[in-house]
């Protein structure tokens, strides 16, 4: 995992603490989602992503910048709050294609996205940021203060044309910004036993051909109502997930590096998970 030394603790004796020592101070986790418009039950993946994240007992928003999310309408850069749709007591959804990109383009850049992102749902503890290998290089990759470089996760099923699309958003992630360690969420189908042996081969080929690493893969069938088992495998796989996210702290809940004059800390707005 890519954290900043203030990240490092030592092993959580349980989920629950695990999540207290992770949200001690201020922060908000962005989990990079590679969108794949060759999925085909893309938004079912996306929808149970978001479930496991309420399940433990986040707020969650899912900012949806890929190439099917619909465009936000003008004036979406002057305030992003009141194009966020709540989806539950703990889950809201904002369709984003197109923001990031006009962001990076504005005085703001990049970083100003995700800081719009963060004051416009002041509550959100994850945010799922879902967009293409471009876009999500663009936003995170250049790795600067404040913002720990994540571990992507891949949308993929047995179809060729999502298997090449996944495999090219790796190659452009690896050789761009560097991030040659990946987790995948594999849609598969109980009639298609190929979709079983997708995760493998993209792994071997990640592997040899740019030094890609495959951390975690889960296989979900996601035209079928999830089983406990099931719901429980994807918790801990999001869990997973939001530990290797990119963790933007704010300037004001910062450490000091040794050395240097403390500088006051505001009151946080997220309290400590309990």
């Amino acid at each position: 995992m890519a954290f900043p030394s203030d990240f490092r603790q030592a092993q959580p004796a349980d989920q629950a603490d695990g999540l207290r020592r992770l949200f001690s101070v201020r922060s908000v986790r962005f989990i990079p989602v590679v969108s794949n418009p060759f999925v085909q039950h893309q938004d079912q993946l996306l929808h149970r992503m978001m479930v496991a994240l309420e399940s433990l007992g986040l707020y969650t928003l899912m900012v949806d910048a890929s190439e099917r999310s619909p465009r936000v309408r003008e004036g979406g850069f002057d305030g992003l709050a009141k194009f966020i749709e709540p989806r539950s007591d703990r889950r809201a959804y904002l369709a984003a294609r197109g923001l990031p990109e006009r962001w990076s383009e504005s005085v703001a850049g990049p970083r100003g996205f995700l800081r719009a992102i963060i004051d416009a749902a002041p509550l959100s503890q994850a945010v799922l940021l879902h967009a293409s290998a471009a876009e999500l290089a663009r936003l995170l990759g250049s790795g600067e203060q404040g913002l720990s470089r994540p571990r992507p996760l891949v949308l993929c099923d047995e179809r060729a044309d999502a298997v090449t699309h996944a495999y090219a958003s790796l190659k452009r992630l690896a050789t761009e910004v560097g991030w040659r360690e990946h987790d995948m969420l594999m849609s598969a189908e109980i009639d298609a036993p190929a979709s079983w042996h997708v995760p493998g081969r993209l792994a071997q080929c990640a592997d040899l051909f740019f030094g890609g690493v495959q951390n975690d893969c889960l296989e979900i069938v996601p035209t079928r109502p999830a089983t406990w088992r099931a719901a429980e495998a994807l918790a801990a796989f999001m869990d997973s997930a939001l530990q290797a996210g990119a963790a933007f702290v704010p300037a004001s809940q910062r450490r000091p590096r040794p050395g240097a004059a403390p500088r006051p800390i505001s009151s946080p707005s997220l309290q400590p998970m309990v």
